[in-house]
């Protein structure tokens, strides 16, 4: 017998009926990208597609975990199954996720219907480890109707997240000095939603002044989504139920607007040739090394150039 499939077969069927060693143990696999990891993938991928992603950034001390842990919670005491996906930096030593953010979650991680998860970002840029996707999909398949998932925190790159999430909530807090700095970089871009948090502190006014000067700046289409404003305060909490609404708010949108749609084709398109890409690379690592050392060399003399030894070496594929 097939040890490999029966382990494969065996997690599975566990995970679908909701143990969550089961699933640990899926999501360790997948985050580690072993060939076990994938073919479970594979086989619970079509139990995918009910759960709404909802993707939390924003700069590092905006609050985004004690954001994320209310938001959890009200959603839990709503009958949701909630997972928390926070992709972390990296450890320089092991590779492994920091878990220091998830202390701050310890009411959630308390709440059987919330599962917690960290993942290392392990240097990947955009704000998401390259195997997130793999993740969220896992998670969905395990049941959670709202995957919750939080960044890195790293400020402009952090752009992925608008692709993998369907509602993406931009944190900002007031008094930082460089909030608008790192919204004209890009982040203002990939914003369903603005949530100020910290609204208590002096300077909120401004940034929300600033904020709505800043979308005025956006070219925005009849019947485009008009993206709000909220302020939360997350540990009291305050704010969270409207927060909450706005989020329904959005999700409702999308289904209605048929953007949800064109979005969710445009995401997978670009995640398919990313994958592409990636194995176009090892393949080529392995197969072709040799051929990769010639280029090198030849690129340094100058006697050939980058581009032309990436078509000679795609063209082998």
């Amino acid at each position: 017998m097939n040890t490999t499939l029966t382990r494969e077969e065996d997690l599975a069927q566990r995970l679908l009926k909701g143990e969550v060693r089961a699933l640990s143990r899926t999501l360790t696999l997948v985050e580690n990208q072993t060939e076990l990891g994938a073919a479970i993938h594979r086989r619970l991928y079509a139990h995918t597609g009910k759960a709404h992603i909802i993707g939390i950034t924003g700069s590092p001390g905006a609050g985004k975990s004690s954001l994320v842990n209310e938001m959890a919670l009200r959603l839990a005491d709503g009958g949701h199954r909630v997972a928390i996906l926070a992709v972390d930096p990296s450890s320089p030593y092991s590779g492994g996720a920091v878990l220091g953010d998830r202390i701050r979650m310890d009411r959630a991680v308390e709440t059987n219907a919330i599962y917690v998860r960290s993942m290392a970002s392990r240097g990947a840029l955009g704000g998401l480890s390259h195997t997130t996707a793999d993740a969220i999909d896992i998670l969905d398949a395990a049941g959670f109707s709202h995957i919750l998932v939080e960044t890195v925190g790293v400020g402009q790159g952090e752009v992925d997240i608008a692709r993998t999430a369907h509602t993406s909530i931009v944190v900002l807090v007031p008094g930082m000095g460089d909030e608008v700095q790192v919204m004209k970089a890009g982040i203002l871009e990939i914003a369903d939603l603005f949530v100020i948090n910290k609204s208590d502190r002096p300077g909120v006014h401004a940034l929300e002044r600033e904020l709505r000067i800043l979308m005025t700046l956006v070219m925005a289409e009849e019947g485009d989504w008009k993206i709000p404003i909220l302020k939360t305060i997350a540990t009291k909490p305050s704010g969270i139920e409207e927060l909450g609404a706005a989020i329904v708010e959005h999700k409702d949108w999308l289904e209605t607007s048929g953007v949800g749609a064109q979005q969710a084709e445009q995401y997978m398109a670009e995640r398919i040739l990313a994958l592409c890409s990636r194995g176009a690379i090892d393949l080529i690592k392995k197969e072709h090394a040799s051929d990769v050392r010639a280029g090198v060399l030849g690129c340094l003399e100058r006697k050939n150039d980058p581009h032309s030894v990436a078509r000679e070496l795609v063209a082998k594929l």
